[in-house]
């Protein structure tokens, strides 16, 4: 039940960061330092190298062009839902995270279903 009102927070945190109910200010992060630390913190095994997804044990989501609000993505490092390990401050302080978040909105979205050959046969 823990688990589920979790869940519940953190679509509502998410839909009001979409929503632009929630304003905050973005931190400015260096998507330089961001990209190392989530390839060094381990986001990448889950996450893919380019925010992809499809890693770790069980396939993680893909991040890169979410739209998601700086608010819901650090809660969502603090407080994960699911299977992602909490990124407590102490080991992740916020200033990596606003790195973090620069590198993941940095991110080209993935191509088109119709640009790639294989798939249109």
């Amino acid at each position: 039940m823990k688990s589920y009102a979790r869940a519940i927070a953190a679509s509502a945190v998410m839909a009001l960061c979409a929503s632009g109910a929630w304003a905050a200010d973005v931190p400015k992060g260096d998507t330089t330092k961001g990209k190392q630390l989530f390839l060094t913190k381990g986001c990448s095994y889950c996450h893919g190298t380019v925010g992809q997804g499809g890693g770790g044990r069980t396939g993680g989501l893909r991040i890169a062009n979410m739209g998601l609000g700086f608010p819901a993505f650090i809660n969502q490092l603090r407080h994960p839902v699911n299977e992602m390990p909490p990124y407590v401050a102490s080991a992740l302080p916020d200033s990596d995270v606003a790195d973090i978040f620069a590198y993941v909105g940095s991110l080209p979205p993935p191509p088109d279903v119709k640009s790639i050959p294989i798939l249109n046969n």
